[in-house]
Parts: C-alpha cells; sequence; structure tokens
C-alpha cells in the first residue's frame, strides 16, 4: 500500500465487549505473552519518544486512581472505570519491515515518515503525548502513541477531535423542528466532518511530503489504472516537494552565506573606515605637532637671534665700560703724581691704591662677565647690571677722592702788598 494510515482511539480501566481495557492496550504495547500471542515473534518495542511502556501503565494508573469528578450541585467522587482515561494513536507506514531491513532508501523514507509523524503529534498534544514506541516484529513498519489527559477528571474523549463536535452538538440541543434522531444524525455528521479535518491535517502535515495518498483504493473504487496513476501522482508530488525544500535549502543557504559574506565585507569595510579615520586622526595631530613645533622653533629662533643681538650691545658696553675703567687708573695716577712729596700724598695714595686694586678686579671681573655673557641673555643682562652698578660706585668714589683732593690741597701763597695799601675788600676809615 501507498496511502496513509492513522487512527485515533480512547480506552477505560474497564475495557469494552472486546476486552480491549487500558491495562490489554499497555501490555500489548510491552509484549506481555498474553496480550500479543497475534504476533509470531514478539520482540520489545522501541521507544522512539517520551518515556517507555511501564512508565506510561505507572503514569496512568496513578492519574486515574487520584482523578474525580463532582457533579452538579454535588461533591467530589472518583470517576468510574468506564471512563476513557488513555488515548491511542496508531500510524503505520507502507513499507513492510522487510523492505525497511534491506533497502537503506525505503528505511530514510520510513524514517523521515516517523519523524515527521511524532513532529505532528507533539503539535497536536503538546505534554499530553507521554510515549511513542516503534514495533519491528510485525508486517509494516508502524508506531503507537499514548496521550495522557490532563484535566482532574481525566477526560481522554476530549482529546478526539470527533467525539468532541458531536458532543457539543449534543449539548446545544436540536434545532427548530427537529427530533432527536434528526439531532444525533447531524451530531454524527459534525463527528465525521471533525475526523477529516484531522485526517487532512495529518495528510498535509506528513503524507504529502513523504509520498502517500489521502486514501486507498478500495473505498473509492478506482480500477487498477487510476490507482496506479494516483500513486504516481503522490510521488510526482513528494519530488516536488523535496526538490522545493532542497530548493528552499539552498536558498537559505545561499542567504545565510550571503549575509554572512555582506556582514563580513562590512565589518571589514567599517574596520577599514575605522583605521582610515585613525590614520586621518593621527596624521592631522602629527601635522598639527609638527606646526606647532615648527612655530615655537622659529618663536625660539626669534627670540635666541634676539638675545644673541642684546648680548653683543651688552658686551659692547661692557668692553666700553672697562677699556674706560682701564684708562681711569692711569689718570689718576697721573693725578696723584703731582702730590707725591706730601704726607698727605702719602696717605691719600695708599688710599687710592687700595681703591685701584678694587676698581682693576671689578675691570677682570667685568671682562670675566663680557666673555661670559654668551651663555644667556638674562646671565648678560645680570652681569650688565652689576657693572653698571660698579662703574656708578667708581664714580662716587671718583668723586669723593677729587673732593678730598680738593680739600686737602695747600692753599696757594698770597701776593705781596705794597706798604700802604689796605688790603682787598677793606676801605680806609
Amino acid at each position: 500500500m501507498s496511502y496513509q494510515f492513522v487512527h485515533l482511539e480512547a480506552f477505560s480501566r474497564k475495557g469494552d465487549g472486546k476486552g480491549c481495557s487500558t491495562s490489554f492496550v499497555i501490555n500489548e504495547a510491552r509484549r506481555d505473552p498474553g496480550a500479543s500471542v497475534h504476533v509470531a515473534n514478539p520482540s520489545p518495542p522501541v521507544l522512539v519518544f517520551g518515556v517507555g511502556v511501564d512508565e506510561v501503565e505507572r503514569l496512568h494508573d496513578a492519574a486515574a486512581d487520584a482523578a474525580t469528578t463532582t457533579p452538579k450541585g454535588g461533591k467530589p467522587r472518583r470517576i468510574q472505570r468506564t471512563q476513557h482515561t488513555l488515548m491511542t494513536v496508531v500510524a503505520s507506514h507502507p513499507h513492510t519491515m522487510d523492505e525497511v531491513r534491506g533497502d537503506p532508501d525505503k528505511r530514510r523514507e520510513a524514517e523521515d515518515w516517523e519523524k515527521r509523524t511524532v513532529a505532528w503529534l507533539r503539535s497536536l498534544y503538546g505534554d499530553k503525548l507521554v510515549s511513542v514506541v516503534r514495533h519491528e516484529d510485525e508486517s509494516h513498519y508502524h508506531l503507537h502513541a499514548y496521550i495522557l489527559p490532563d484535566d482532574p477528571a481525566m477526560r481522554a474523549n476530549a482529546l478526539h477531535p470527533g467525539q468532541t463536535a458531536k458532543a457539543a452538538v449534543m449539548a446545544a440541543g436540536p434545532a427548530d423542528g427537529e427530533d432527536v434522531k434528526a439531532l444525533n444524525k447531524r451530531g454524527d455528521q459534525a463527528y465525521r466532518a471533525a475526523m477529516r479535518e484531522w485526517q487532512d491535517a495529518y495528510h498535509e502535515t506528513v503524507a504529502i511530503p513523504c509520498g502517500l495518498t489521502r486514501l486507498g483504493p478500495q473505498r473509492r473504487r478506482l480500477t487498477r489504472a487510476e490507482w496506479q496513476a494516483e500513486q504516481t501522482q503522490a510521488k510526482a508530488l513528494k519530488t516536488t516537494i523535496e526538490r522545493a525544500r532542497e530548493v528552499k535549502r539552498k536558498g537559505e543557504t545561499f542567504v545565510a552565506s550571503t549575509k554572512e559574506d555582506a556582514a563580513r565585507i562590512a565589518a571589514e569595510v567599517a574596520a577599514a573606515k575605522a583605521e582610515a579615520a585613525r590614520q586621518l586622526a593621527a596624521a592631522k595631530a602629527a601635522t598639527e605637532a609638527a606646526k606647532l613645533a615648527q612655530d615655537k622653533a622659529v618663536q625660539e629662533q626669534r627670540k635666541a637671534r634676539s638675545m644673541m643681538s642684546r648680548v653683543r650691545q651688552e658686551a659692547a658696553r661692557v668692553q666700553a665700560a672697562a677699556a674706560r675703567l682701564q684708562r681711569l687708573p692711569g689718570i689718576l695716577r697721573s693725578a696723584w703724581d703731582g702730590f707725591r712729596k706730601s704726607a698727605v700724598e702719602a696717605r691719600i695714595r695708599r688710599s687710592l691704591d687700595s681703591e685701584m686694586d678694587g676698581l682693576r678686579q671689578q675691570t677682570v671681573a667685568a671682562e670675566d662677565r663680557a666673555t661670559a655673557a654668551h651663555d644667556g641673555r638674562r646671565k648678560a643682562e645680570e652681569q650688565a647690571r652689576d657693572l653698571r652698578e660698579n662703574l656708578t660706585e667708581a664714580g662716587r668714589q671718583l668723586a669723593a677722592a677729587r673732593r678730598e683732593l680738593v680739600f686737602l690741597r695747600p692753599p696757594e701763597p698770597e701776593p705781596e702788598r705794597t706798604p700802604g695799601m689796605s688790603p682787598p675788600g677793606l676801605r680806609r676809615s
């Protein structure tokens, strides 16, 4: 077969007329001897999702023992054993176990169908789906799913789309002019419509991507040629879907790689721009620093030239003053030679000799300072100032010496007077 098969059924602890209870279903899944007589060579189930069969039984029995229901106006009471407390789903793939074991391609197809079926069940039931197992000891590759209700009353029928739809119609009551039979018929129609939607959802989500048809040939009375044509169409649809999926994958991969390349290029461009900006900023800073250094050097050069000019001027003035000071002892010596015979002259000479020695020392110091004037403008100015003060002091001393010479110079002899003449400035009486 190459059409889908998926079946939904709920069970109670008491079981139906055929003895199919929750315990029997779990025992059959576990391959207990009393519940697996229909299998020639029973083997333990393979866990595909969730917990194992033993844990499913423990969870179910504990929840069922604690489940309660509250009638209108009554007190909570335990649920009846006839209430459905376990929902099961059976899904089978067209490939036989021999085909799956012997053909790697068919094994991949069966495994892909298995993953899609489990994903579809999880999307429908969420955390209520507690286990999915696979049996490999029967003719076809198939799965068993076990779903536990999570409401306090543990109503498994609430997870059955057909029963839920019919219950809603029956609860709403008959329409105008409708009897109970018509109401029940409308409920059955709602049941079948809901189950068709459930099957259609499985077909769209699982069967079409796996190349399975929605229905088999017998129920629709198809001829062999029509059935083979539908199978060919289903396979073509599967191939188309796979190609579309591959194209999408390649497109997504290309887009992702393109985005990565674009992001990498953008990052490189940004890094290059940042580096260029940094280099430009560094170049600007270096240029500004060079300009400042050049301006400072020019200012220092101008300052040095001005200082050297001033130093030369000060040196010239110091040299001129030193020359004058060097001539001063000779002048003083000439003035002094005329008074050597007097005792006063000796005292004055000693005093002047001492002063001249000081002047000579000052002259030598002035010459030394003039020689060192090139070492700096400030030192030259200080030396010039010191020389000017020394010259001033020497002038004061020279003036004092001259005054003292005038004071100590002997008076000139008075002219002889003629007898009978009165001294100048006197009148006769």
